[in-house]
């Protein structure tokens, strides 16, 4: 059983049966979430998809709080060695392939955006979830679909910085996962976009559940 639970934005919990994964926690200032980073539980690790405050958030806070391990891109951790978290904690990693955790593997894969950015493939309980993190269409998202096969895919769809539900159905359709959910999307007038057009856009075939902030799904 692997549980998902959307803060608003881009920030996810996942809850494994050992071990619990947040990615791109911005919870103090992200005015849908029902959550900030003191009333989290356990937490194993935190990713960071890039370094934008909207996504890199309060992952230092976190990290140094609960000792969990910090993961991203080199130069988006830099700033963690001078927070006092741990250095074996901090884990500057690039896109290229996938690493064993032990608990959990991760891979950072291509995102089309700026601020260092990446996209993240978790695999757990042999549940693999692909966070897009912010990212325009682009057709390699074919190969992240071959090559880790995501069951569930965690898609932007707000438009303005990055995909509106248009491309995100496109993606969603050359990654191939069975579970797609909206997210970056009605935290700020720029990106409310409405979620019913990527579940409208899919059909009957994928299942696509639309999460209000605080609400969890399980797979």
């Amino acid at each position: 059983m692997v549980k998902l639970t959307w803060f608003g934005h881009a920030a996810w919990q996942i809850e494994f049966n050992d071990s619990v994964v947040i990615i791109d926690p911005f919870l103090r200032n992200n005015p849908k979430s029902p959550v900030k980073p003191e009333n989290l539980g356990r937490v194993d690790y935190v990713i960071v998809t890039h370094n934008h405050d909207d996504h890199m958030g309060d992952a230092l806070e976190i990290a140094k709080g609960k000792n969990a391990k910090l993961i991203s891109i080199f130069e988006n951790v830099a700033p963690a060695y001078e927070k006092g978290i741990p250095e074996e904690n901090i884990v500057g990693m690039n896109i290229g392939s996938e690493v064993d955790f032990g608990k959990i593997k991760v891979a950072l894969v291509q995102a089309v955006h700026t601020g260092n950015c990446a996209g993240a493939v978790v695999t757990g309980d042999g549940v693999t979830i692909y966070h897009a993190g912010d990212t325009g269409l682009f057709g390699d998202m074919k190969l992240i679909g071959q090559l880790y096969k995501p069951k569930v895919s965690l898609l932007p769809i707000g438009g303005f910085y990055t995909m509106g539900p248009k491309e995100a159905a496109m993606a969603a359709r050359m990654i191939g996962s069975q579970i797609v959910f909206p997210m970056h999307y009605g935290t700020f007038p720029p990106i409310s976009t409405d979620p019913r057009e990527l579940k409208d856009a899919l059909g009957p075939d994928v299942l696509v559940p639309i999460l209000k902030p605080g609400e969890s799904f399980i797979v």
